[in-house]
Order: structure tokens, then sequence, then C-alpha cells
């Protein structure tokens, strides 16, 4: 699962946790927070492979916008993953958050996918002022780090969408953001819970498995068209559109 994710995660920028959070949740073997920490390491394990790899490529990342969005995302996170322990640990409602993670995925994966299909009807952005960029990055990591998936499809949208970068391109920012922005969620939950209680006894497979597919992924996405990339992009979009349909449907 870890390599196949992070294949797809660092080939089409969905960033792996996308699919490991709602996958992991449909096999019902982990609870909310245990998911978290799998996703989030998984993912950091195939987004630091994934830039190291990039650095030799001619393909760079906007430093200019993508640090600035990391940098949002990085206080974004901190406060998403803050709101999710205090729900899932100290008030123990993790039933309740699993179903608003769902639905919460499954509509803004639907409204991600409706715009890549409909994309060339709608109007793109160059947008510098630094404020808005912040502020962009501020609510992707909050966003991201709630529902546990690392941020990919809402990261290739809004680069698409806001600074009218190529499917390439977002994916390589995409990749740069969840970096950041995954590291931040680990730190914090070492800090809080010292991870006691988490079974994490598939965490170092899953780590491999990142490393792996963080490799395989980096060498398909300068290997395949930008077309065929945001063909598996939308695919993988749908299918997960539908566990977590059924994740939601299965927890009311």
């Amino acid at each position: 699962m870890g390599f196949i994710s992070s294949v797809i995660g660092a080939m089409a920028g969905l960033g792996g946790g996308t699919i490991i959070k709602p996958v992991l949740d449909f096999a019902g073997h982990y609870d909310l927070e245990t998911i978290g920490i799998l996703s989030a390491s998984t993912v950091m394990a195939m987004s630091t492979m994934s830039l190291v790899l990039m650095k030799t490529t001619e393909e760079k990342v906007d430093f200019k916008v993508s640090l600035l969005i990391a940098a949002g995302s990085i206080i974004g996170g901190l406060i998403g993953k803050g709101v999710f322990n205090f729900y899932v640990v100290n008030l123990e409602s993790a039933d309740m958050i699993g179903i608003i993670q769902s639905g919460l995925l499954a509509l803004l994966l639907i409204i991600i996918y409706v715009y890549f299909k409909l994309d060339r009807f709608v109007t793109s952005y160059k947008i510098t002022n630094k404020v808005i960029i912040f502020s962009t990055g501020l609510l992707l990591g909050l966003l991201s780090a709630f529902l546990g998936i690392g941020g990919g499809p809402l990261n290739v949208a809004i680069l698409a969408l806001l600074f009218s970068m190529t499917g390439r391109e977002a994916v390589i920012n995409s990749t740069f953001i969840i970096f950041f922005s995954q590291f931040a969620s680990l730190v914090l939950v070492t800090f809080t819970t010292s991870f006691q209680g988490i079974d994490l006894t598939m965490l170092p497979y899953m780590i491999i498995g990142g490393i792996a597919g963080g490799c395989a992924g980096n060498i398909l996405l300068f290997r395949l068209s930008s077309k065929a990339i945001r063909s598996i992009f939308s695919l993988t979009i749908l299918v997960i559109v539908l566990v977590n349909i059924y994740n939601l449907v299965k927890g009311v």
C-alpha cells in the first residue's frame, strides 16, 4: 500500500496520503490516530525521496511561491493537527471525526475532479500578493493535516488555478509543500503524544514502500506526458471518492 500510493502520489502530485488514509480507514484495522501517523510518515518518506531525485532534473521548484505556501502550510498544519488531536484524543470523538473526514474529503475531491475536467473553461491566475499566497498555504495546511492526506490534490488544483502552473510544475511544487507540511505534522505529534498507545508495527514497511514508491513515481513523472499524468490523477481521484463515500456510509 505504501509503495503503490507513493508511486501514484509522486507521479501525479496526490501525495500518497489521499490514497493511504481512506484505504486504511476502509480496511478498519487501525484507529484514526494511528492512520494519521502511518499516512504522514509514508508521505514524508515519499516526498523526501522525490525532492532528492528532482534535484537532478531541469524542472525546478518556484521558491518564490512554494516557500510562502509551505510556510503557511506549516502553521496551518499545526492548527489542523491540533484540532484533530483535541477531538480525537481529548474528547474521544473519533467516530464523528472519521465521518466528517470522509464526507469532507469526498466533497473536496469531487470539486477537484470537476475542476480538472472543465479547467479549459476556467480562468487561471498568476497571483503575486504575498499575503494571499501565505493565506493559501495556511488553508491548505489546515485542511490536509485535519484530513490526514498530505494535501496533494488540493495543492495541485490550487497551484494550477491561482498560479497558472502546468501539470508537471504543480506536481513538483506540491511535493515540496507536502514535505514541509508533513514534517510539521509529525513534529507536533512527537511533542504532544510521543506516539504513546499507537500501533506502529507496520510503519517501517510503509516507509520503505514510500521511499521505493517515491523513486518509481519520480521516474514515471518525467517519462509520461502531462496528458497521461492528468488522466492518472483524475482516475485515482474518482476511485478515492468512491472509497470515501463508502467509508462515510459505513460510519453513519
